[in-house]
């Protein structure tokens, strides 16, 4: 079974709001890249940048009350959903004051109170979380929606078509998006998955959308039919978006690989398709904003996120006993 997304358009107001949250996305991670160089994060980092556009999309449509579970390229869900860009940069920084108080780190990023019951440094772990969460939405009768988020990679884990199975048998309201970037680490897609990923929900009568995912317009329609499938009661969907990482798979991999695996070519490409210059162009082209007006938000962006690092640079380091108090119910 397949579905299209239709025509319709979000009004100036949602496009501008996406942009501004895009934006935000797009200036924390090229931030954390230069953290990285700087030695402010304990560790390296998994970005994002590029792929923006699915994110807020996806999560534009969906409320504080719905869950998402995301991948160890995390940040850009996290503030998709609305959630705080001071404590993120703490927690990235390892501080007390960031959203898992340190003890995460930038794999693990999560809020309950907007529906982030985390992000995971485990291929495809995700998957089984949603579906989870999916069943005790169900059992709860609220309508609310889980959303998850994984890679082209994590699509080839055993563990998506028994997520598949249970939750189109059980018609749990859960909605798979699949972050297609066409690598799963170093390798490209082609090399290691056979097929179109979408096609694996098919066999379960699971209804199935193929999108651009550097467009948020395309995204964000998509994701107005797919959620309302899943709150309907009707079960879950799926939705593929072809996108692109920029900075890599991680932040030091061009100081570890003694080759590099993608072409400047291939970058620059997508670079031409960039998610953020689409939604500025679209914008000034439906005269909802002009350039000084867009100007205006990237500067407020670079604001909010400069005040980010200096909050999180403020922090103060976890006490020891932290970690072990966590790891204990009722802590």
């Amino acid at each position: 079974m397949a579905a299209s997304a239709s025509n319709i358009q979000p009004d100036d107001g949602v496009l501008i709001e996406m942009y501004r949250r895009m934006l935000l996305i797009r200036k924390s991670e090229e931030q954390l890249f230069r953290d990285v160089k700087l030695g402010r994060t304990p560790g390296q980092v998994h970005l994002s940048d590029g792929q923006e556009a699915v994110a807020i999309g996806i999560c534009s449509l969906l409320e504080d009350r719905d869950q998402i579970t995301s991948t160890h390229r995390g940040h850009g869900h996290y503030l998709a959903k609305g959630c705080d860009v001071n404590a993120m940069f703490a927690e990235i920084y390892g501080k007390a004051e960031g959203i898992c108080r340190g003890m995460g780190g930038s794999m693990h990023v999560a809020d309950y109170s907007k529906g982030i019951v985390g992000a995971n440094g485990i291929v495809g772990a995700g998957l089984g979380i949603a579906t989870g969460a999916g069943l005790a939405n169900q059992l709860e009768g609220e309508g609310r929606v889980a959303a998850c988020f994984f890679g082209d990679g994590a699509a080839n884990q055993g563990s998506l078509m028994e997520c598949l199975n249970i939750s189109s048998l059980w018609r749990l309201p859960v909605l798979f998006v699949c972050e297609n970037n066409g690598y799963s680490e170093f390798s490209p897609s082609g090399t290691v998955t056979s097929g179109v990923i979408s096609d694996r929900a098919k066999p379960f009568g699971i209804p199935v959308w193929n999108i651009d995912g550097n467009d948020v317009v395309d995204v964000w329609r998509t994701a107005l039919e797919a959620v309302d499938h899943c709150r309907s009661g009707a079960g879950p969907a799926f939705v593929e978006a072809r996108t692109y990482r920029y900075s890599g798979h991680f932040s030091a991999e061009a100081m570890v690989l003694s080759t590099p695996y993608r072409s400047d070519e291939e970058i620059e490409a997508w670079r031409a398709r960039d998610p953020v210059a689409r939604t500025r162009a679209l914008i000034i082209g439906r005269e909802a904003a002009n350039d000084a007006e867009c100007e205006r938000m990237e500067l407020e962006a670079d604001a909010h996120v400069e005040g980010a690092v200096a909050f999180g640079e403020a922090g103060t380091a976890p006490c020891p006993g932290t970690a072990n108090r966590l790891m204990r119910a009722g802590s």
